[in-house]
């Protein structure tokens, strides 16, 4: 299911932006760009390659590259952790799959990898490990 190198919908830079309106709707917060160049990195990181191999083949490792970058790169004004976790389990729903994990469970993760305590591995590994294929209703 997520173990080999797969194709997979990523977000554009508009997904991402109206994402990030909608997250600041609903928690505040102050709305802007601090690094566009920093925002344009973290949604290439999924894609990324090195002598055309793709640096995060799986479907886990894209979404780890993803969420662990919007955080850690710090785009945004305010909202990184909202917006990484919120375009990370987006992605997933994108392609198929979701998080199954509490609230608290998830806010601890997202909080350690903003500390710089998870690194993108462990996060790759939490991920997989809360990972089910999205079940409507």
């Amino acid at each position: 299911m997520t173990g080999s190198p797969v194709a997979a919908r990523f977000l554009s830079l508009a997904e991402v932006l109206d994402l990030y309106g909608r997250v600041l709707v609903a928690g505040g917060g102050s709305s802007a760009i601090r690094d566009l160049g920093a925002l344009e990195s973290a949604l290439a990181q999924p894609r990324a390659t090195f002598d055309d191999a793709e640096l995060y083949p799986t479907l886990v490792e894209k979404a780890a590259a993803l969420g662990f970058s919007l955080i850690r790169n710090h785009p945004f004004v305010d909202g990184n952790k909202r917006i990484g976790h919120a375009a990370l389990e987006v992605f997933l729903v994108l392609n198929g799959h979701q998080l199954e994990a509490s609230v608290d469970d998830a806010e601890r993760v997202i909080l350690g990898v903003a500390a710089g305590t998870i690194d993108r591995d462990a996060f790759a590994e939490w991920i997989r490990q809360h990972l089910v294929t999205y079940r409507l209703g």
